[in-house]
């Protein structure tokens, strides 16, 4: 039987940097690919607010809202069982409230 790995943590990716390690880390912005990514032993993946043009098609990522981020976090967070999930707050999220 294999021994399940456990999740990734920001600890996990501090220790890495401070053994000089290479961090693995790409991006998905759904379920199957984030999938794919966590199998395939990435440290990290990153939910980036560039799926306003790589996913939605648009010419920057200025009109992405953070409902849209949290959708697509979602969908990620549902596929991995190891890696980092790292998630982009999308411009100017900073600015409300």
């Amino acid at each position: 039987m294999a021994i399940a790995k456990k999740h990734n943590t920001l600890n996990d990716f501090m220790d890495l940097k401070r053994q000089g390690q290479r961090i693995t880390m790409l991006t998905a912005y759904d379920f199957t690919i984030a999938k794919i990514l966590d199998q395939a032993g990435v440290d990290g993946i990153l939910v980036g607010d560039s799926l306003g043009m790589v996913v939605q098609g648009r010419e920057t990522t200025l009109k992405v809202s953070l409902d849209e981020m949290i959708y697509h976090a979602e969908m990620v967070g549902r596929a991995v069982q190891h890696s980092l999930i790292v998630v982009d707050l999308p411009f100017p999220t900073h600015l409300v409230g």
